[in-house]
C-alpha cells in the first residue's frame, strides 16, 4: 500500500470485490485461490446480520462443497413440508448424482463470516468498515477502481478515505448496488420483485424439514380476504431457534399496500401450540428486505464492472432463493476473470469478460423466465387458490414442482421429471 496523505490511501490489486456477502466472499475466495491479488471490501464488520430465511437447498450445498466450506455442526434438513388448503405434504430432497440429498440452515451472521474468513484464508485482503462510495473511471468510461470512506466501530465516517485500483471490479453490493447504479445500470421494470420479512423465534419443537405455508391472507381494496402470492416459512436452526418469515411477490394487486410485518404477526399467532413460538428479541425485531429476481439489472458485465448476486438480480422467482445463485455466479464469474486476466492484451481480456452475461444466461436465463411466468400466474388469487386446493394432493406433481421450484433436476439423464425441467428451461427464452 502506498499512502498519499494522512487521510488518503491508495491500494492496487488485480480485482476489487465490493461487498463481502456470500457472492462477494465466494468470488474473492475463488479468485485468490487461483493466484490473483484480490481486495474484498465490506461496509460492516463481521459478524453482522442480513435479512434472510437462512435456508440452503441442496443446490446451495453443492456450491459450498465446490468452495470447500466445512459445514460440520450446521443444521441439516431432509426436505420440505408444505401446508395449504387444509393439507400437509412432506417431500424429501431428491437423491441424485448432481445434488446432495440434504439442505442446511445457518444464520447469516454465521454464514457470511464463515465465507469471508474463507476468502481471507485463500489470500484475499479483506477490508471491513470500508464504505465504497463510487467507481473510478478512465477517459473511456471503463471502471478502474473505487473510492471508499473508512468507518469506525459505530459505522461513522472517520474522515479517512481510500482509493482502490484494479483491472476488474466486481459489484456484489446487494439489491441497491451503489456501483451498478453509478454507471447507469438501473433495475428493470419488466422483472419480478419480492419482499421478505423475518425474525427469530424459540420453540420446543425439533424438526429437520423446512416448512412452508402457502396460505397468507390480506384484504383487497373492497375489504375482501385475498390470498397473496408467496409463502410463510419456518426454518429450524441447530440452537433450538427457528427462522420464521414470509415472502411475497409484487405480482399481486396487494403488493405495496400491505403491512407485511402485521401479516406475519397474525400468521405466527395462528400457528398456536403446534410450534409454541416465542419471539427471540436478542435476534432483533421483524425486519424486511427486497428480493431482486430474474436478472433484474443488466448488463451483468460491461466496461470493467461485473455483477454478482443481488446486484444483478440473481434471485429465483419461484421461491425467493438467492444464496445458491450468488454462489454459482461467484464460481462462474471467477473462472471468467481468471481466464481474462491470463490474456496478454486488453482487447483479448475484454472479449473473455464480455462472455460472462452469455454464460449466466445459458445457465439460468430460461429457468428464470419460467419463474417469472410462474410468479405472474400465481399473482392471480384464484390461480393461487386452485393450485393450493388441487395441486397438493397429487404426489407426482408435487415432486415435479419441488424439482422445478428449487431447481434440482439431474443434470444428465435422470427420471422423466428431471428431463422435463431441463427441457422447459432450455425452451424458455433467456431472461
Amino acid at each position: 500500500m502506498s499512502t498519499g496523505s494522512a487521510d488518503q490511501a491508495d491500494e492496487t490489486a488485480d480485482v476489487v470485490v465490493v461487498g463481502a456477502g456470500p457472492g462477494g466472499a465466494a468470488t474473492a475466495a475463488y479468485l485468490a485461490q487461483n493466484g490473483l491479488d484480490v481486495v474484498l471490501l465490506e461496509k460492516a464488520a463481521f459478524p453482522r446480520d442480513k435479512i434472510c430465511g437462512d435456508g440452503l437447498t441442496p443446490r446451495a450445498v453443492r456450491e459450498l462443497v465446490h468452495l470447500g466450506i466445512d459445514t460440520t455442526g450446521w443444521q441439516r434438513t431432509k426436505g420440505l413440508r408444505i401446508l395449504g388448503g387444509g393439507r400437509n405434504f412432506t417431500l424429501d430432497w431428491p437423491d441424485t448424482a448432481t445434488f446432495p440429498n440434504y439442505g442446511l440452515v445457518r444464520t447469516r451472521r454465521q454464514f457470511d463470516e464463515t465465507l469471508a474468513r474463507h476468502a481471507q484464508a485463500r489470500g484475499a485482503r479483506l477490508h471491513e468498515h470500508t464504505s465504497v462510495q463510487e467507481p473510478l473511471r478512465d477517459a473511456r468510461g471503463r471502471v478502474t477502481g473505487v473510492t471508499a470512506k473508512l468507518l469506525d466501530a459505530q459505522g461513522r465516517a472517520t474522515g479517512q478515505k481510500s482509493t482502490f485500483h484494479a483491472k476488474v471490479v466486481i459489484a456484489a453490493d446487494g439489491v441497491s448496488s451503489r456501483m451498478a447504479t453509478a454507471v447507469g445500470r438501473e433495475k428493470r421494470e419488466d422483472r419480478v420483485m419480492g419482499v421478505a420479512v423475518r425474525a427469530y423465534y424459540t420453540t420446543p419443537r425439533r424438526d429437520d424439514y423446512l416448512e412452508s405455508h402457502l396460505e397468507l391472507w390480506t384484504t383487497d381494496d373492497a375489504g375482501q380476504r385475498m390470498l397473496m402470492p408467496g409463502y410463510g416459512w419456518l426454518f429450524p436452526l441447530e440452537d433450538g431457534r427457528t427462522n420464521v418469515g414470509l415472502g411475497i411477490l409484487d405480482t399481486s394487486s396487494a403488493f405495496g399496500k400491505t403491512d407485511y410485518k402485521d401479516v406475519m404477526r397474525r400468521w405466527v399467532e395462528s400457528l398456536g401450540p403446534v410450534w409454541s413460538l416465542e419471539h427471540d428479541t436478542s435476534g432483533g425485531p421483524i425486519r424486511g428486505a427486497a428480493l431482486p429476481m430474474g436478472f433484474n439489472r443488466t448488463p451483468l458485465y460491461a466496461d470493467g464492472l461485473l455483477l454478482v448476486g443481488d446486484s444483478g438480480g440473481m434471485v429465483n422467482p419461484f421461491n425467493g432463493e438467492g444464496i445458491d445463485y450468488a454462489l454459482e455466479a461467484a464460481r462462474l464469474s471467477a473462472d471468467v476473470v481468471v481466464q481474462a486476466l491470463a490474456r496478454p492484451s486488453d482487447a483479448a481480456r475484454e472479449r473473455v469478460l464480455a462472455a460472462y452475461p452469455r454464460i449466466m444466461k445459458h445457465e439460468l436465463g430460461g429457468y428464470f423466465t419460467l419463474g417469472r411466468w410462474f410468479a405472474h400466474a400465481i399473482g392471480n388469487p384464484e390461480v393461487m387458490r386452485l393450485a393450493t386446493k388441487y395441486g397438493l394432493p397429487i404426489t407426482p406433481l408435487m415432486r415435479l414442482l419441488l424439482k422445478m421450484m428449487a431447481n434440482l433436476p439431474e443434470e444428465h439423464g435422470g427420471r422423466a421429471d428431471d428431463r422435463l425441467v431441463r427441457t422447459l428451461s432450455r425452451l424458455a427464452p433467456d431472461a
